[in-house]
Parts: structure tokens; C-alpha cells; sequence
């Protein structure tokens, strides 16, 4: 706004001339005549009134990228944030929702798209671009894009820098490590080929690897196939190196998510697709088990935005956002009871979980396990649905749960994220605190010198040799071995397949990663001696992901 213009006084800046401190302490103290501060219309002595620069109050909420809801609330409570702030692009636009457009244009993914695309995904979220706001954000945080992050795939691993390289170690038997080659790795290799591109999503499946850009194109490398081919994989074309998936160059990817006979991938629009699920049209739409062509996800969830997807044994949740809140959508197999309807049938389509409404919670983050699933809510509370062997529930039986239910013994934490795997869960507080429970093979729990589970074993009479590091834990305990690294844990990941034995990273606030748990083929990314096979207690990783 030309300040001149508008009747505005110019205002002056002085530069400060640096002086020593002792000179400025030396100097008299001048004495100033005191004069009445000038006001604008009706306002009183002193008073600054927002309406005399809007344009620095627009400048002071987007510098200070506030949460959608706080911008919200200025709405709500003062009429000078409700009235248009006469500013391009958009004149009728108030002053919160121009913030809130300022701060999606900083997105990586938003930036790219035209006016078209910006208003078609402004509608799509509610018709407010705080909503949009509140959309990205919540993405971003869930799926860590455009953040380090480590991915503890089934036999092999991908590490991914906060710049957007990848590094790869583990199993190579389908090329899946990207490296031109079948060789297995237990040092982490960056793979050379994506020199140039930002990498800013990873997911891994069996065999196979998928990597997302940050021009929503997507990479994938391994068996040319989808699903756990392990048994019966005859003939399955092997792609050692990544290669662009053709068939979806129109869609603007932000994530995949690999599960066991089908792929999912979310597009920047929050649109759901799926490929070769099989010819029961259980995703919705009938296809082969060979087909590579994407379709979207047909349902409940074609006109509402999806922020994340995770993918378990046959089945598929959705994180999805909503102007009336967040809310969890679920499709695939009910085995077990992990779609969380309390029953265990299948859903051809996308079913809303209920139970969150009924427990007062709204999800912020989701975790499809093999078997099981789990959600954080807005307010640190931590749910699990399924099938609850080992443990894994951490409600301190093996019991299932069809429905969502409260995991009560971390009541006292706030919780920020959560991992599932195998009949493993893992939940990380938000002081940086990691809880885990579940099976303990593998000693991918990280459990090796806890004396609680250790006391456990020896009430439940564990074999002689297991050790606390083999023992099932069926309620949540403090990762004492990840503690005493002394940094805040930002992430976790564990192997999430019922055929490889798991192992489990640990990603820390400083970009530092530690590995625990099966490292038989290479896939903890540090070099095992002798007939060792795992790692007890957590062990750095010779990369920085800063």
C-alpha cells in the first residue's frame, strides 16, 4: 500500500551507530520534553489502531505463520479481521484468509499451481484458504514431507535428507535398493541416479521401492509388480534403477503407500488411487492384478480432500480433512476387525470410522500395521484397532478390537506420532519419549536393557537365553536404550510385513539415526561381525539426514 497516498505518515528508519557499551553507559541521559502521543479518529492517547496500516498487520500474520485456527479466531472475535482488506490478489479478501493464501504459497506443493488448480482445491477444502491451510499442514506433518525421514522397509532400508537426497541399504535381490545392481548393502549408498531431483516421500514394500519428487513425480524400482510376490514371483521383471511411473505423470503425487497386492498414492488435491488390487473390485473398481493404471478411489471419499494414506494387509486407511474436522476413512479387508467398524467385514468402499466421534477424539495421525492400526489424536491421546496378538494394542491382553479403543496406559503422555508393523507399535511423546509394545522378535522393540520388561519375561517365565529383548510386551513401556541418547526422537519406522523379520529406526530432531532389531541382510545400515543377526540396544547409523 503506497503509504502517501493513503494519508498515511511515511515512517522514518535512523540507523544506530554501534558503540562500545561502556561509552553508551558514559553518556549523560538526555532529558526529553514530554509530549502527548497523536491518535487516529476517535481512539485515546496511546492507542495504535489496527486499521491505521493494515498492510504491516498482514505482514505481521504471515511472518508469523500462525495455525489456521488461530486466524480463525480473529475472524470470530474482532470485525476489523471479518471486513475486506482491499488487497490484491483478491479485494473482497479479509485479512486472515489473505495470510492464510501468503503462507500456502511458502508450500512446495502449492507453488507449482496455476490459478485454476488453487481455486479448485480451495473448493474442494471447504471454500476458505484457511481451510486449504490447515490441509497442507496437516499433510506435511503426518507423511514428514520436505523433512528427513528413514523408512525400515521389509529387508531393506531408504533414508531420505531434509535436502531431498536418498541413501538405500538392505536386501538387493530385486534391485530394489536402486543401485543398478543385486548386490546386497549394509552401508548406506546414496543412489546416484536421482542426482538433481528432490525427494521428498518414500515408502517400501517387498521387493520394491517408491521415492516421490517434489514435482509430484513418482520413482519406483524393484519387482515391476505390486503386492508380496514372494511365493510364486516367476517371471516378474526386475528394475534396478528408478524409473518414472508413466502412469501417473498427469497426477501430482505427495505420497504412496505399498501393501500387500495393491498400491495407494494421494495426490496434491488430496485424491486417493489405486492400482492392482485384483479382479474382486474390492478398492471400488474392477481391475487386474497386473494392472498399473491408477484409478481413483471411488466412495465416500471422491469429494472429500485426503492429507494420508496407510497401507496394511490388504487394507487401506485415509486420513482425511474436512471443514467440520479430521476423520479416518477405512477399505479393504475387515480381518481381525482392523477397518474398525467393530466387525470384521470387508468394505468395498471407504467407510468413516465412527468410534472417534464417540471417543471425542480427532485423529492427526495414522498407522496401518500388518494387522492392526492406530491413531494420535489432536490432544496426544492414542487409539489401536485389530487384531491384537503379542500384545500389540498395548491394552494388556492379546484380545482384538474391532473398534477403536483408548490405549489407557498412556494417559499421562502427549503423544505426537505413531508406527505400527508386525504385531509392533511404537508411539513417541512429545517430549521425545519412545513407548513400544508388541512382539518382541527380532529385538525390534529396543527393549534390551529395560528392567520392567525384564522383570516381565521372568513373571511370564521366559526361556532361558530369550532374554528381555525376545519378550512380548502387552502394555506400553519406555524405550529406555533410545532415552539415553539424550536427543528428542522425532520418528519412527519399523518393518511392516508378515514375511521378513522387522527392524525399527529412530530418527532424532538433529537429522542423527539409530538402528535396532533384524540386520541380517544388511538392512539396519550398520556391519555386523561373526554369526551376529540383530541389534538389541540402538545403534547410530553412519548418515546425517539434516
Amino acid at each position: 500500500m503506497d503509504a502517501t497516498a493513503s494519508g498515511t505518515p511515511t515512517i522514518q528508519y535512523h540507523n544506530i551507530t554501534d558503540q562500545p557499551i561502556t561509552t553508551i553507559v558514559a553518556t549523560p541521559v538526555q532529558t526529553f520534553e514530554r509530549r502527548q502521543r497523536h491518535c487516529y479518529g476517535d481512539s485515546t492517547p496511546g492507542e495504535f489502531p489496527l486499521a491505521a496500516n493494515p498492510s504491516i498487520v498482514l505482514h505481521v500474520l504471515t511472518t508469523c505463520n500462525l495455525d489456521p485456527q488461530d486466524l480463525a479466531k480473529l475472524e470470530a472475535t474482532c470485525s476489523f479481521f471479518r471486513q475486506p482488506a482491499n488487497f490484491a490478489p483478491d479485494f473482497e479478501l479479509s485479512l486472515p484468509e489473505l495470510a492464510a493464501l501468503d503462507i500456502c504459497q511458502k508450500r512446495a506443493i502449492f507453488k507449482p499451481m496455476n490459478n485454476e488448480e488453487r481455486q479448485e482445491l480451495k473448493q474442494r477444502c471447504g471454500g476458505s484458504w484457511k481451510l486449504v491451510l490447515r490441509f497442507m499442514l496437516a499433510g506435511e506433518a503426518c507423511s514428514r514431507r520436505e523433512k528427513s525421514q528413514a523408512i525400515a522397509g521389509p529387508g531393506h532400508s531408504i533414508a531420505v535428507t531434509s535436502k531431498g537426497a536418498v541413501y538405500s541399504f538392505g536386501s538387493n535381490s530385486s534391485g530394489q535398493l536402486g543401485h543398478g545392481s543385486t548386490e546386497e548393502e549394509w552401508r548406506p549408498r546414496p543412489i546416484r541416479s536421482l542426482q538433481g531431483i528432490r525427494i521428498i516421500q518414500a515408502t517400501a514394500g517387498s521387493g520394491r521401492t517408491m521415492l516421490i519428487s517434489d514435482a509430484g513425480r513418482v520413482y519406483a524400482f524393484g519387482k515391476d509388480s505390486f503386492g508380496e510376490t514372494e511365493f510364486g514371483g516367476q517371471g516378474i521383471k526386475v528394475v534396478k534403477t528408478p524409473q518414472l511411473v508413466e502412469s501417473l505423470n498427469n497426477i501430482f503425487v505427495v505420497q504412496a503407500a505399498i501393501g500387500n497386492f495393491f498400491t495407494a498414492v494421494l495426490s496434491r488435491e488430496g485424491r486417493v488411487y489405486t492400482f492392482s488390487w485384483g479382479s474382486d473390485g474390492k478398492l471400488g473398481h474392477q481391475t487386474e492384478p497386473t494392472d498399473v493404471e491408477p484409478h481413483p478411489l471411488l466412495g465416500a471419499l471422491e469429494n472429500i480432500p485426503v492429507v494420508q494414506i496407510a497401507a496394511g494387509y490388504c487394507y487401506l486407511l485415509a486420513l482425511a480433512c474436512q471443514p467440520s474436522g479430521m476423520s479416518v476413512y477405512s477399505v479393504g479387508c475387515g480381518l481381525g476387525g482392523k477397518l474398525g467398524h467393530g466387525s470384521r467385514s470387508d468394505e468395498k468402499y471407504p467407510r468413516l470410522i465412527e468410534q472417534f466421534q464417540v471417543l471425542n477424539l480427532q485423529p492427526m495421525v495414522v498407522a496401518a500395521g500388518a494387522w492392526h492400526a492406530a491413531v494420535v489424536g489432536r490432544d496426544g491421546r492414542v487409539c489401536t484397532w485389530g487384531w491384537g496378538r503379542y500384545g500389540c494394542l498395548g491394552h494388556g491382553d492379546e484380545d482384538c478390537a474391532q473398534a477403536p479403543k483408548i490405549v489407557e496406559s498412556l494417559s499421562k503422555i502427549k503423544a505426537v506420532h505413531v508406527a505400527t508393523g508386525d504385531y509392533t507399535t511404537f508411539v513417541v511423546s512429545e517430549d521425545g519419549d519412545v513407548y513400544s509394545f508388541g512382539c518382541g522378535e527380532s529385538a525390534s522393540l529396543g527393549h534390551n536393557n529395560n528392567n520392567a520388561v525384564a522383570a516381565a519375561a521372568a513373571a511370564a517365565g521366559a526361556a532361558e537365553g530369550e532374554g528381555p529383548r525376545h519378550t512380548n510386551v502387552l502394555t506400553p513401556q519406555i524405550v529406555t536404550s533410545l532415552k539415553e541418547i539424550n536427543e528428542r526422537v522425532v520418528q519412527i519406522s519399523l518393518t511392516n510385513s508378515i514375511y521378513w523379520n522387522a527392524h525399527t529406526f529412530a530418527l532424532t530432531e538433529s537429522g542423527k539415526l539409530y538402528a535396532f532389531g533384524a540386520g541380517d541382510k544388511g538392512q539396519l545400515g550398520i556391519e555386523l561381525v561373526g554369526n551376529q543377526t540383530e541389534r538389541g540396544n540402538p545403534e547410530r547409523v553412519d548418515i546425517d539426514l539434516s
